[in-house]
């Protein structure tokens, strides 16, 4: 099994890169964030014709996630990410693929720090940390992927002095982060790609990022135990966001046995 996450930054507008992608690649699982559709507008006929099944919690404008499976139909679990029945953004789904738990994960941006919007990501993070370990006391293969939009160490970005004011590498948020993977998950990109700097999933679109490759790692895949004995692979699709009118982020993939 392929899993895959990936932040198509609008499905309407990036739906030919997607299908060029789905075809490319044929993952068995995706995880998409930030939709910025409405359920009822997601171009889910073309997704079928691409031979996919899909569940998904769309939001017109912003936000939204999906899990797409392949010659399948993910069996819905959950919708949106318990413990603030006030929050509306539609940022969690939870589905089970062929014996796998799959939630995809659209974690709050945060920025600017010292606002309300950065005390709304730890809130929700805290919320995660709380669903992710019932999801562990289950004891059954369960993968948590999407955008998380923490970038966990210095070296998981083009320059720590120039992202030093970012909500995605303050000392709150990667303790947070800390706090998530000891519960006892793997962050399966490092774990395969242990040494390795420049390991990024996401380039702005502004002051040539892209193209000097100034990027951040902040698309993660955490793997409970039953799934880290199962790992045999994982990397990203980094040719997907060199396309014409791609994504700001490239499709971050692990391979099951």
């Amino acid at each position: 099994m392929r899993l895959s996450t990936f932040n198509i930054n609008g499905i309407r507008a990036r739906l030919p890169r997607l299908l060029e992608w789905l075809e490319r690649e044929k993952p068995d699982v995706v995880c998409l964030q930030e939709l910025k559709c409405a359920d009822e507008s997601l171009p889910i006929a073309d997704i079928e014709g691409a031979g996919y099944g899909a569940v998904w919690h769309g939001q017109k404008g912003f936000n939204g996630v999906a899990i797409l499976a392949r010659g399948d139909t993910p069996e819905l679990r959950r919708v949106g990410l318990p413990g603030d029945p006030d929050d509306t953004h539609s940022r969690y789904i939870e589905a089970e693929v062929n014996g796998v738990v799959v939630a995809s994960i659209y974690l709050p941006n945060g920025n600017p720090i010292g606002t309300e919007k950065f005390d709304y990501k730890l809130r929700w993070m805290s919320r995660l940390e709380e669903r992710a370990a019932e999801l562990l006391s289950e004891e059954r293969p369960v993968v948590l992927a999407g955008d998380f939009n923490v970038v966990p160490e210095d070296r998981d970005v083009f320059s720590i002095r120039a992202a030093a004011n970012d909500a995605l590498v303050q000392p709150e948020t990667r303790a947070q982060w800390r706090r998530l993977l000891n519960q006892g998950w793997t962050d399966a990109l490092r774990a395969y790609h242990p040494d390795d700097a420049g390991l990024y999933t996401f380039w702005d679109y502004t002051a040539g990022c892209w193209q000097r490759d100034a990027g951040f790692r902040i698309d993660h895949l955490l793997c409970s135990p039953e799934v880290s004995d199962r790992l045999d692979g994982a990397g990203v699709d980094k040719w997907a966001r060199g396309e014409e009118k791609a994504s700001d982020h490239a499709p971050t993939w692990i391979q099951l046995i």
